[in-house]
C-alpha cells in the first residue's frame, strides 16, 4: 500500500477561524487511499485538536510550512511506522494491534502515531487520542498506549414494531412507512443516534422486523408483493442506503432482522393465504428466496439476521427452509452482486433447535453467526444456568456466538444504571457462555425512540437511558476494568451528568443498590422471565400462591435462577422442618427492602449537591423511590402468600390473619407506586398486546388495556377486600 503526507485539507478551512495568534502547529498524516471509516476519525481528531486551541495545517512538500507537531495515522506497514519499530521507539507485543484495535505512541513532543491493523482500528485509535487531547488541551509529549476490544460484535437494535398490533395484520408486522416510523426518516436522528454509537464503540447496529423485504425490494416475479406506495419504497431505498453509508464510516455493521415464516399483507391477499406460516410451500419458499436474493443484491454491506422459530415450527421444517431457501437465497444474492465472500449471517436459536439446525446450516454456509437470549426477556441473574447455559455453550463450540439481553420485561420502566451487575453479565457472557459478541435491547423495545417518561418533548431512550448504554458498551469493550479504576471512571461520568463528584458518588451507589431488586423479585416469585409479565404492574395472590397454574412455558421455570426454593418450596420445607438450600424467600424479601431502601437513602443524600441536570436528576430519583415502592409491595404480597400456603398446612386462622394484614400493607404500597407513576409515565409496558398476560391480559380484543398502574388499584383493592370478606366468614361461629 503507497502512502504519501496527506494533511486533511478541507478540515483546515473549517477549522482555522479564531485560531490564537501563535498558536502550536499540527498536521494530520494518513493513506492516499484512506476510507471514509479513517477520515471520519481524523475529522473527529482534528476537531479536538482546534478545540484545544491549536493551529491545523497543510504541510507542504517543499518544507516551507512545517508543522510543530506530525499525527500520523497508519498501518505497521507505513515508512514511518517501519522506521519507529526499527529503531526501537515503537515496540509492538504478539497480537498488537489486533482486529478493530490500535497502538498509540508519543515521542519527544514532536511525533503522534495512531497505529491499527484495519480501518476501526484507526477509527477508535483516533476517538481515544482525541479525548486526550479534549481533556488536556495539548497533544501528549510521551505515550505508549495500546487497546483492543474483548468482545467482537458489539451493538444494540432498534424495534421497527409498534407497542399494539395494527388492525387487520398479526405480530411483528409493520411496514416501513413516515406514519409508524418518523424517526427512520430523519438525518438528523441518524446522525446524533450512530455518533452515540461511535462515541461508546459499538460496532453493530440490528433493525427488527418481521418482513422487512415488501419495504425494500421489489421483485420481478412479485411486484404485488410490496405493500408500501412507490413514494414511500423510493424514501425508504434511499434511506437504507443513507444509513447503511453513515453506519459504514463509523464502523457499524448494519444488520437487518427478519422472522419465520412470514409475508407481505399484499402476498398473503393476493394468494389467499396467511401472512405467516408454521410450514414451508413451494410458493412462499420461492417468493422468499428471490426476496432475500433481491435484498443483498440491492444492499450488499447490510447483514441479515434470521430467526427461524415462532412461527415456523418443527426442526425439520426449519433446517429444510434454513438450508434450502434462507441460505441459497443469500448466494442467489452473492452471485447477483458480484461478492467473493459469504457475507455474516445471524441465526437466533429462539425456539428452535440451534444443536441440529445450525450444524445443518454449516454444511451449506460457512460464515454463520448465532445469537441466543441471555437471560429469556429479562435480566434474572447475571450468569445463565440449566438449558439457557447449554444453548450458549453449544453454540459457541460452533462458532461465532452472540449472547443477546433481550426485553427487559423486568426492569420496565425505570432507569437501570448498575454497572456492577452489567459487568458481571459481560464477564459471565465472555468466560462461562463463551460469547463473542453482545447485542443489546433498550430498556423500552416497542417504543423506540421515544421513553415511557410523560415528558414534552418526548426523552430519548440513548439519552435518558444513556449509563445502560455505556456501561454495556465499556464492558463489551473490557469487562477486566479494575473496580477502583470502574468506580473513578463512572463518578466522573455522572459528575459530568449532574455537575458535582460528592452527587455522582451518591448516585452511583444509588444504581447500584437498586440494581438486583428486580432481578431477585422474578427470579425467585415471578411467574415468567418472559414479556408475558411486567414485573412492576404486580401480581395477584394467586399467582404467588399457585404461579404453576399461570405457567405458560413450565420447561422454562426457574431454570436460569441461582440455587435456591420459590414460596411453595420453602413453605413446604419450613413446616417439615427440612435444611433450606440456596436462596429463600424471606432472604430476597429482607435484601430487596433493604437495597430499595439504600437506593433511596443515596438519592436523597446526592440531591444537595446536585447542580445540572435537575430535571432528569427528579426523575432518577422517582424512579429509586417507585423501586421501593414496588419492592415493598413484593416484599409484603410474597409474606402473604408464605401465610395462605402455611395455613394450608397448619389449618390456624392465624396465618389467615397474618396475610390479611401483609395483603393490606402490599396494597398501601401499590397506591403508593402508583402515586408516584400517575403523573411521570404513560405506561409500564412496551408491548401492549395480548401477549402480555401478567398480572393481567394486556390488551382487550387487542384493544391495550391494563398498561398503567393506577388502572390496577382497583384489581387488588377488591383482591383485598376478597380476601376479607373470605376470612371473616372463617372467623365466625361454627353453628350450633
Amino acid at each position: 500500500m503507497k502512502f504519501f503526507w496527506r494533511p486533511i485539507i478541507v478540515l483546515v478551512f473549517i477549522l482555522a477561524t479564531s485560531v490564537p495568534l501563535n498558536a502550536e502547529t499540527v498536521s494530520i498524516v494518513l493513506a492516499s487511499n484512506a476510507t471514509p471509516r479513517v477520515e471520519f476519525g481524523a475529522a473527529r481528531l482534528a476537531r479536538a485538536i482546534k478545540d484545544a486551541g491549536l493551529d491545523l495545517v497543510v504541510e507542504n512538500k517543499d518544507g516551507t510550512v512545517k508543522p510543530d507537531h506530525r499525527i500520523v495515522i497508519a498501518g505497521v506497514d507505513h515508512p514511518t511506522i517501519k522506521r519507529l519499530i526499527a529503531d526501537g521507539l515503537l515496540r509492538l507485543k504478539p497480537g498488537e494491534p489486533g482486529k478493530e484495535g490500535y497502538v498509540l505512541g508519543a515521542w519527544n513532543n514532536k511525533l503522534v502515531v495512531v497505529v491499527s491493523s484495519d480501518d476501526s482500528g484507526a477509527l477508535y485509535g483516533c476517538l481515544d487520542l482525541a479525548e486526550r487531547i479534549r481533556v488536556v488541551r495539548r497533544l501528549p509529549a510521551e505515550l505508549r498506549f495500546a487497546d483492543m476490544p474483548a468482545f467482537a460484535l458489539r451493538g444494540p437494535c432498534i424495534g421497527m414494531q409498534k407497542t399494539s398490533i395494527l388492525p387487520g395484520r398479526g405480530d411483528y408486522e409493520y411496514p416501513y412507512t413516515p406514519e409508524l416510523f418518523p424517526f427512520f426518516y430523519d438525518k438528523a436522528f441518524w446522525q446524533e443516534y450512530l455518533d452515540f454509537l461511535v462515541e461508546n464503540r459499538m460496532n453493530t447496529l440490528y433493525l427488527w422486523n418481521g418482513h422487512p423485504f415488501a419495504s425494500l425490494v421489489k421483485l420481478k416475479d412479485y411486484p404485488y408483493a410490496v405493500e408500501v406506495p412507490d413514494d414511500v419504497f423510493q424514501k425508504n431505498v434511499e434511506m437504507f442506503r443513507y444509513i447503511t453509508r453513515e453506519c459504514d464510516k463509523r464502523g457499524i455493521w448494519l444488520v437487518q432482522m427478519f422472522y419465520n415464516i412470514y409475508v407481505s399483507k399484499p402476498f398473503a391477499e393476493h394468494n389467499g393465504i396467511a401472512t405467516r406460516l408454521a410450514a414451508p410451500t413451494p410458493l412462499v419458499a420461492d417468493y422468499t428466496r428471490k426476496s432475500i436474493a433481491e435484498f443483498v443484491k440491492q444492499y450488499p454491506n447490510v447483514g441479515l439476521m434470521v430467526c427461524l422459530g415462532e412461527a415456523l415450527e418443527g426442526v425439520t421444517n426449519q433446517v429444510e427452509w434454513c438450508t434450502q431457501v434462507i441460505l441459497p437465497g443469500v448466494k442467489d444474492g452473492m452471485q447477483a452482486a458480484g461478492l467473493a465472500q459469504e457475507p455474516p449471517v445471524v441465526l437466533r436459536t429462539h425456539a428452535m433447535n440451534g444443536s441440529v439446525v445450525v450444524p445443518a446450516a454449516l454444511q451449506v454456509y460457512s460464515n454463520l453467526y448465532t445469537e441466543s437470549k441471555y437471560n429469556g426477556e429479562s435480566l434474572t441473574t447475571w450468569e445463565p444456568r440449566g438449558k439457557e447455559q447449554a444453548i450458549h455453550l453449544a453454540m459457541a463450540r460452533l462458532g461465532m456466538h452472540l449472547v443477546n439481553i433481550h426485553i427487559l420485561a423486568n426492569l420496565e420502566p425505570f432507569r437501570y444504571g448498575d454497572q456492577q451487575f452489567i459487568k458481571k453479565c459481560a464477564q459471565a457472557a465472555r468466560d462461562r457462555l463463551g460469547a463473542k459478541g453482545i447485542h443489546l435491547y433498550p430498556l423500552s423495545y416497542w417504543n423506540w425512540p421515544d421513553s415511557p417518561d410523560i415528558a414534552d418533548p418526548p426523552l430519548k431512550q440513548w439519552n435518558r437511558d444513556w449509563i445502560w448504554f455505556e456501561a454495556w458498551a465499556r464492558y463489551a469493550w473490557n469487562p477486566d476494568i479494575p473496580d477502583d479504576e470502574d468506580r473513578a471512571y463512572w463518578i466522573g461520568r455522572l459528575a459530568d451528568m449532574y455537575g458535582t463528584r460528592k452527587a455522582a458518588m451518591r448516585i452511583l451507589d444509588a444504581y447500584n443498590t437498586s440494581g438486583e431488586c428486580a432481578p431477585r423479585i422474578i427470579r425467585r416469585f415471578g411467574i415468567t422471565e418472559g414479556n408475558r409479565q411486567t414485573l412492576s404492574l404486580g401480581m395477584t395472590l394467586d399467582q404467588l400462591v399457585d404461579p404453576m397454574k399461570y405457567k405458560a412455558f413450565p420447561e422454562l421455570w426457574n431454570s436460569q435462577s441461582p440455587p435456591g426454593e420459590r414460596l411453595q418450596e420453602y413453605v413446604e420445607k419450613e413446616w417439615k422442618k427440612q435444611p433450606h438450600q440456596g436462596e429463600t424467600p424471606p432472604q430476597i424479601i429482607r435484601e430487596i427492602l433493604d437495597d430499595s431502601q439504600r437506593a433511596v437513602d443515596a438519592i436523597d443524600a446526592a440531591a444537595p449537591f446536585v447542580t445540572k441536570n435537575c430535571d432528569e436528576f427528579e426523575r432518577l430519583r422517582n424512579d429509586m423511590r417507585c423501586i421501593r415502592a414496588m419492592s415493598e409491595f413484593y416484599a409484603a404480597k410474597a409474606g402473604a402468600a408464605m401465610h395462605v400456603l402455611r395455613y394450608n398446612y397448619s389449618h390456624d386462622l392465624a396465618d389467615k390473619d397474618h396475610a390479611r394484614d401483609d395483603l393490606a400493607t402490599s396494597v398501601n404500597a401499590y397506591e403508593r407506586l402508583a402515586a408516584l407513576t400517575e403523573k411521570t409515565y404513560r405506561f409500564a409496558n412496551g408491548l401492549q398486546t395480548p401477549q402480555r398476560k401478567i398480572p393481567v391480559p394486556g390488551a382487550i380484543d387487542k384493544v391495550p388495556a391494563n398498561y398503567h398502574w393506577t388502572q390496577l388499584v382497583s384489581l387488588y383493592k377488591q383482591e383485598l377486600a376478597d380476601f376479607q370478606a373470605e376470612l371473616a366468614e372463617l372467623h365466625k361461629p361454627a353453628p350450633k
